[in-house]
């Protein structure tokens, strides 16, 4: 499915023509495959970021709602507004580029270093919500998710349950139904696919495996067209 880009108060950030990713599915898989996301809000004038780890809702809505929660300690759920905007930034594959892994260097040495990478923002309006309702279905939903890969999968109901209340207690829900999803993917695509190709060859041979692959898959998408 291809998405909007919305407008957005202030600089939007910056994304040359190659690098524009409209596909939502990507992007939300993109959110899902790398669930820690930066939430930077504003609080009482003083530009605040917290890490926080996500679950995306992707059928909530036109864009999606992110829900996570935090520590009731932490005093960013008193700072936030009703319906306040906020941004989520969420990384994905990201490494250096050396200029020679590409072929083209070795006959006219016109190339630099760069760092190829995946963002994605994710923009709406926060709500919190205090109820342990709410609460226990963002764990126990982020929980499957996150242990569906493991051999023994660790389930909120492992825990006794005089213990889960009390640390349902000790948390704050955070929903943020999504007004845009704006997505960057440097990956190479404004040069030419043999220097694409060796630049990937180059990141999977150091061990940088990810963003390796997402230039081949990238290349690949190139290609067809």
């Amino acid at each position: 499915m291809l998405g909007k880009i919305t407008a957005n108060k202030g600089l939007p950030m910056y994304i040359p023509r190659h690098f524009q990713e409209h596909d939502i599915d990507l992007l939300q898989g993109l959110i899902q495959a790398n669930p820690l996301g930066l939430l930077i809000v504003q609080i009482e004038g003083l530009t605040e970021a917290f890490d926080i780890p996500f679950e995306l809702c992707p059928e909530q809505g036109e864009f999606g709602t992110l829900c996570a929660h935090i520590a009731r300690a932490n005093p960013l759920w008193r700072g936030l507004q009703s319906e306040q905007e906020v941004l989520v930034v969420f990384r994905g594959a990201q490494g250096y580029i050396s200029p020679g892994w590409y072929p083209g260097k070795q006959e006219h040495h016109k190339e630099v270093p760069t760092w190829n990478y995946q963002t994605v923002q994710a923009r709406g309006r926060v709500a919190v919500r205090d109820d342990a309702d709410f609460i226990l279905r963002q764990i126990t939903s982020l929980t499957r998710q996150q242990e569906a890969q493991m051999d023994l999968p660790w389930q909120v109901s492992d825990a006794p349950l005089a213990f889960i209340d009390s640390m349902l207690k000790a948390i704050v829900g955070i929903e943020i139904p999504l007004t845009s999803l704006i997505g960057k993917a440097k990956l190479g695509q404004n040069k030419k696919r043999e220097d694409q190709a060796g630049a990937a060859q180059g990141l999977m041979a150091k061990g940088e495996v990810a963003i390796g692959e997402a230039m081949l898959h990238s290349l690949a998408g190139r290609d067809k067209t």
